[in-house]
């Protein structure tokens, strides 16, 4: 089937091409949800409330853009729904948490003395506000103007935060 067809029928409710799109995009839609959630369980969780949401906000789908895109950009939002909602993402406040993110978000210098498991591995001591905001601007590639709509603060926030979360990383990696 065409992705046409898929999204047409999606928008018609056929369960055939729900299940076509969920297999041609629940390993993408779950690679980004496990960026921002501190665990494979919760993103596991959190990939049933995406797709919820692509069935239901499919008619919202004009064809601007990649539906590849649109459907990444859910996914981000329900994950920081998801922390917003369990008080996960305070934007003042530093936990402890991350599981993965692009390793673009440090210099190249640094990383070549690193693997990519134990940038990963450093990257866990940082807190879900970074984890947010260098998946949004480093990952999905998002300016700083939407990055705060996003999250619900100033756009100068959104790049303090980005410049916290890359200090801190690139302190890590230092050590």
């Amino acid at each position: 089937m065409e992705l046409e067809q898929i999204i047409d029928g999606c928008r018609k409710a056929d369960n055939h091409a729900r299940r076509e799109l969920y297999e041609r995009y629940s390993r993408l839609i779950f690679g980004v949800l496990c960026r921002y959630v501190p665990n494979r369980t919760e993103a596991e969780d959190l990939l049933h409330d995406a797709f919820i949401t692509i069935f239901t906000r499919i008619g919202e789908y004009r064809g601007e853009g990649s539906f590849e895109g649109w459907c990444r950009r859910i996914a981000a939002n329900t994950a920081i729904d998801h922390l917003r909602h369990n008080n996960r993402l305070e934007i003042t406040e530093i936990e402890s948490n991350l599981e993965t993110v692009s390793r673009s978000a440090v210099s190249p210098e640094i990383l070549d003395r690193y693997t990519s498991e134990e940038v990963v591995a450093l990257m866990e001591k940082l807190s879900p506000v970074a984890r947010a905001v260098v998946n949004l601007r480093v990952v999905e590639e998002l300016d700083y103007h939407h990055i705060a709509e996003i999250l619900g603060v100033k756009e100068s926030t959104a790049r303090s935060q980005f410049r916290r979360a890359r200090e801190t990383l690139l302190e890590l990696l230092r050590k």
